[in-house]
């Protein structure tokens, strides 16, 4: 996993913290613990709950060596200021061409979370509209060809 500043809030900041501690604290002990139990079942060639131990630590290990790095590079989002679209900000949008309405919360990339309208800061409405003030329109670039988008509020 690559050295890059992650764009994180206050909150999912404390939640990638909770899945560490949880992840050190409670899943690495069950996951020794369910190994030591496999491995006295006898031999390990032929023993399926020893190998799915195995890779149960195998999957916690990454995902704290993940998580640490997350963290280490996290650099906290926060968006105190109303004036223009930035990383932290929810934005109303209306689509231009079909008067659509949405409301979005711009995210780094590691709180993106489509079903909760939260948006990366890298994906391409995103992309399009930080910087931008309330009023402002801005052409959205997507696979699906372009479009239009006018910032309704900030908050």
């Amino acid at each position: 996993m690559s050295n890059k500043e992650v764009y994180v809030t206050n909150n999912g900041l404390e939640e990638m913290r909770n899945e560490l501690d949880h992840l050190i604290n409670v899943r690495r002990p069950e996951v020794i613990n369910a190994l030591k139990e496999a491995r006295a079942l006898g031999d390990l060639s032929e023993n399926a709950e020893y190998d799915a131990a195995r890779n149960d630590q195998a999957v916690v290990e990454n995902r704290i060596k993940e998580l640490e790095v997350l963290i280490e590079n996290a650099k906290v989002i926060d968006a105190a200021s109303t004036d223009k679209v930035m990383i932290g900000a929810s934005v109303k949008l209306e689509y231009v061409d079909d008067g659509e309405i949405e409301t979005y919360t711009i995210v780094g990339s590691t709180e993106a979370d489509p079903f909760e309208n939260k948006i990366s800061n890298e994906s391409p409405i995103a992309q399009a509209i930080l910087g931008l003030e309330v009023g402002n329109i801005a052409s959205v670039e997507s696979p699906n060809g372009k479009y239009n988008v006018k910032i309704i509020e900030i908050f």
